[in-house]
C-alpha cells in the first residue's frame, strides 16, 4: 500500500492501519485489499469496475469500509458500487474519498452508489472528501448516491468535503417508502478559485414518509458554491430542507431550494439563509485574545461541525 493512500485513509475513514469489519480498499482504480465477513459479502462486478455489497437479513452492529484513493495525477477513476442491504439490519458504511496530485496533472474520482434498503433497516452512511498535494492538477470528485428505501427503514447519510477539492459535483437522489426516513446533512467547504455543485432530489412515496436534508457550508475567498434541492411530496409525509451558507472574502453561493406538493396531506418547508460571519461573534472571540483571523477559523470550525 502506498503511503499517500495510508495518508488518505487516516483523514477520510477510521482507518488505524487496518480496519474492524468487512472493508475493500481502491487505489488508484483498482481494488488492492478486501474482505468479506460472515453476515457482509464483497462481490466484484462482472461487467464493470466496481462491488456487488451484500449484508444478510438481520445483521446489526457491523460496519463495512470502501475507501476509494485516488495517489497521483492523470487518473480518472470511475467505481460502480451496489449495496443490497437485507430486512432488519442496523449497519454503518464508511465511504471516504481522496485525490491527491503533485504536479500538472489531473487527478478525479467518480463513485456512483446505490442503496437498496429492504423494510425495518437502519444504515448510517459517512461520506468524507479531501484533496491533497502540492501540484496544480484539478483534483475533482464527483460522488452519485441513489437511495431506495423500503418500508419501516432509515437512511441517515452524514457527508462532508474538508479542503483541496478543485471541482465536485454532488448528485444525491432517493425514494422513500411508507413510514421510513432519509435524513441528510452535507457539510462544505470551499477556498481560493474551487466550485462546488450540490444537487439533492427525493421523493417521498409511502403514507409516513419523511426526508430531513440539512445543508452547511462555507464559501471562502474566490470560491463558488450552486446549492439545489428538490423534495417532492406524493403521499401524507413531512420534508423539511436547509440550507446555510456562509461567506468570507469574494465567496459566492446560490441556493435554490424546490418543494413539490402533490398530495394535500403533504407537510413540506424549507430553509435558506446566506451571509457573512456576524460582527459581534467576531469581535466577542476576540475579547479572549484572539485576532480576528483566529475567531474567523473557530466560528467556521464550530458552524462546519
Amino acid at each position: 500500500m502506498k503511503s499517500t493512500t495510508e495518508e488518505i485513509l487516516k483523514i477520510v475513514s477510521d482507518w488505524k492501519d487496518s480496519f474492524c469489519g468487512a472493508y475493500s480498499i481502491r487505489e488508484d482504480g483498482k481494488s488492492i485489499e478486501r474482505m468479506s465477513t460472515e453476515h457482509i459479502h464483497i462481490t466484484p462486478k462482472e461487467d464493470k469496475p466496481g462491488l456487488d455489497i451484500l449484508i444478510d437479513d438481520g445483521t446489526r452492529g457491523e460496519r463495512l469500509a470502501i475507501p476509494a484513493c485516488v495517489t497521483h495525477g492523470d487518473i480518472d477513476d470511475l467505481v460502480y458500487n451496489d449495496f443490497y442491504i437485507g430486512s432488519d439490519c442496523d449497519v454503518t458504511i464508511i465511504a471516504g474519498c481522496g485525490v491527491h496530485t503533485d504536479n500538472g496533472e489531473p487527478a478525479r474520482h467518480n463513485g456512483i452508489h446505490r442503496f437498496f434498503i429492504k423494510d425495518r433497516s437502519r444504515v448510517k452512511y459517512l461520506e468524507k472528501h479531501v484533496g491533497l498535494g502540492k501540484g496544480s492538477g484539478e483534483k475533482s470528485i464527483d460522488p452519485v448516491t441513489e437511495v431506495f428505501l423500503g418500508e419501516n427503514s432509515v437512511m441517515e447519510m452524514d457527508t462532508s468535503q474538508i479542503g483541496g477539492v478543485t471541482r465536485s459535483k454532488r448528485i444525491t437522489s432517493g425514494t422513500v417508502g411508507k413510514e421510513s426516513s432519509f435524513i441528510i446533512h452535507e457539510r462544505l467547504l470551499t477556498e481560493k478559485d474551487q466550485v462546488a455543485v450540490t444537487e439533492f432530489d427525493v421523493d417521498m412515496q409511502g403514507d409516513g414518509s419523511s426526508v430531513d436534508l440539512v445543508s452547511r457550508s462555507v464559501a471562502k475567498d474566490d470560491s463558488r458554491q450552486s446549492y439545489h434541492s428538490v423534495i417532492k411530496g406524493n403521499a401524507r409525509c413531512t420534508g423539511h430542507s436547509e440550507c446555510d451558507a456562509i461567506l468570507t472574502g469574494n465567496g459566492k453561493v446560490s441556493a435554490s431550494p424546490q418543494l413539490d406538493a402533490n398530495s394535500l396531506d403533504a407537510a413540506l418547508i424549507h430553509e435558506a439563509a446566506i451571509g457573512k460571519i456576524a460582527g459581534e461573534q467576531l469581535l466577542k472571540l476576540q475579547t479572549f485574545g484572539l485576532t480576528e483571523e483566529e475567531a474567523e477559523e473557530r466560528i467556521i470550525k464550530g458552524f462546519l461541525k
